[in-house]
């Protein structure tokens, strides 16, 4: 067994001492997730803010992680906790249609990540809006399906059939590109 997985096996039983030490060693990651989400949007403290937020979060929700992705799921969280602080201080999103998909949050950027990203941008943009509006507001800006339907005055099931619908339309074209999923 690994260090990081028995530091998360740890974490699972609330060791205090094994959320200082992931605070010490994913500090610098984090902190780079979310400075590249703001982009220069928001202040140090902020940041900082934010930074904090999210290892709260990790602790608080310890239980809900399956300890050898513990680096995934610290990302998506501060990934949420930074566009969370974003809407919160109205910050305005780029326009929808041009949002830019990247993989800067990944550590280990290899050609085949790119290359699935890039697919991935292509078969975006065959989606018909607004089924492409939903699925960037979920997966990019990470709006909560209860958001998203309130501020496009549609229900919550439609949005959830919406995303279901238009995942399974991503993953057929990405199959059949030669991606396995």
């Amino acid at each position: 067994m690994n260090d990081i997985k028995k530091l998360a096996l740890r974490l699972k039983n609330h060791d205090e001492n094994a959320l200082k030490q992931i605070i010490i060693k994913y500090t610098p990651l984090v902190t780079a997730i979310i400075c590249n989400i703001f982009d220069g949007s928001l202040s140090k403290e902020d940041i900082e803010e934010t930074v904090s937020d999210t290892f709260v979060a990790l602790w608080k929700n310890a239980d809900n992680f399956e300890p050898e992705k513990l680096s995934g799921y610290l990302c998506t969280i501060a990934k949420s906790k930074a566009f969370d602080r974003l809407s919160k201080k109205h910050i305005a999103f780029d326009d929808i249609d041009e949002v830019d998909i990247q993989d800067d949050f990944s550590l280990y950027e290899t050609v085949e990540t790119k290359e699935i990203a890039r697919e991935l941008k292509k078969a975006i943009s065959t989606v018909n809006e607004p089924d492409r509006e939903i699925l960037i507001r979920h997966y990019f800006y990470y709006q909560k399906i209860e958001d998203i339907a309130k501020s496009m005055n549609i229900p919550q099931a439609t949005v959830k059939v919406k995303l279901h619908r238009t995942r399974k339309k991503l993953k057929k074209y990405l199959t059949e590109r030669g991606f396995s999923l």
